[in-house]
């Protein structure tokens, strides 16, 4: 939303900082019509009683985020976002919906989003869709035999636990399900697209935010088993889906191998719309547009990562913060992976233990970490 790296906007878990100017702002300043249509989880998190209480309230309200409308689940305190699936809670340019009842969190959001490119199809418009779908908890979708029967636990989330875990009913076996359903609604804001015969003169991106749920299993056609990594700094973890298309401009089936990371978002669709943001607005992303267009453009050479779920800087549990390239991977604590032969991250390399190879790879990366201060 801010092409920053996390650090830089990150005040605490489902908390960004208030002061802080998203892609709402700059694109409604420039002119678009702008709408955020889906999750929001970045103002309050924390339950009164809980550890990190004084957070709450303290990040960005929606109304303050920059966007003309907006229709999002989660908007107020944790104790108020009640379901995001069947029944949901959602705040709509001021107001909480009251018909909601028997249906389904992004069937709202992608009509909204849909009724808000019918409105401006003849305007410049910037959506932003963050998904409900696919995260948790695992529940049925409408078309399912248990849907109608379906009773949603509203702060049935891992963050918002509300009863004792051995009451926990949350089966993976809904997630084929919430997969296919998500398609299936992404696949009707796209037809919308074609339908107002505005897909040629609009660039969609799709892309996953984490690795699927760990206990989410897939296997694949050799028969090998790969589960999700989520909350992992492992790929399988922080590698995920990307996919372009503004037809006539990016080229069907083109996949560029260039390295890109979620701050490369926002400068690259700036230089999609011919917007110069502000002079003082600094980004760590840069734009990946010229690759899209099948030019060389100016392509990374690392990605850097900053793990902190609770925003308590290195001394807190799970603080990992490291480089990567194409190949090697390098911690800043000094551990070195070769990701292509160790991509479960088995047998680091020490400083002590480098190869010629990883020796060079580890002074390419190691001097990022300089880089990366508030």
């Amino acid at each position: 939303m801010t092409g920053k790296y996390n650090f830089r906007n990150y005040i605490g878990f489902g908390l960004m900082a208030p002061d802080e100017k998203t892609f709402g702002h700059i694109f409604s300043d420039a002119g678009y019509k702008t709408c955020i249509s889906g999750k929001w989880q970045l103002y309050s998190y924390r339950f009164p009683e809980e550890e990190g209480a004084e957070t709450r309230g303290t990040g960005q309200k929606i109304e303050d985020a920059g966007f003309d409308e907006y229709c999002v689940w989660h908007a107020h305190h944790t104790e108020q976002k009640g379901s995001r699936y069947k029944d949901p809670v959602i705040y709509q340019n001021g107001s909480y919906l009251t018909d909601t009842d028997g249906k389904l969190g992004d069937d709202i959001f992608a009509d909204y989003a849909i009724d808000f490119m019918e409105k401006n199809k003849d305007e410049e418009f910037f959506i932003y869709y963050p998904m409900a779908l696919t995260h948790r908890p695992f529940e049925p979708m409408p078309g399912d035999s248990e849907f109608d029967s379906f009773e949603p636990q509203p702060n049935q989330t891992l963050g918002a636990l509300t009863r004792d875990s051995d009451d926990w009913d949350d089966p993976p076996r809904h997630y084929k399900s919430m997969v296919e359903y998500h398609d299936k609604v992404i696949g009707r804001v796209n037809a919308k697209l074609h339908e107002l015969g505005i897909a040629d003169n609009t660039l969609v991106i799709y892309v996953g935010d984490n690795g699927s749920p760990q206990e989410v299993c897939s296997i694949f056609h050799d028969h090998t088993e790969i589960c999700g990594g989520k909350s992992l700094t492992l790929d399988r973890g922080t590698n995920v889906p990307l996919i372009c298309s503004w037809p006539g401009t990016i080229a069907s089936g083109s996949v560029p191998k260039d390295l890109v990371d979620s701050s490369d978002f926002l400068p690259t669709i700036l230089d999609a719309a011919g917007i110069t943001p502000p002079d003082d607005y600094f980004m760590d992303g840069r734009s990946f547009l010229p690759q899209l267009k099948g030019d060389k453009g100016n392509p990374r050479d690392w990605m850097f990562f900053h793990f902190d779920k609770n925003a308590e800087g290195e001394n807190s549990p799970g603080f990992r913060r490291f480089v990567r390239g194409h190949r090697w991977k390098l911690y800043e604590d000094g551990l070195l992976y070769d990701t292509e032969a160790d991509s479960e991250e088995l047998s680091p390399f020490g400083p002590d233990s480098d190869t010629a190879e990883s020796a060079s790879a580890r002074s390419e990366l190691n001097p990022v970490f300089a880089q990366m201060v508030p």
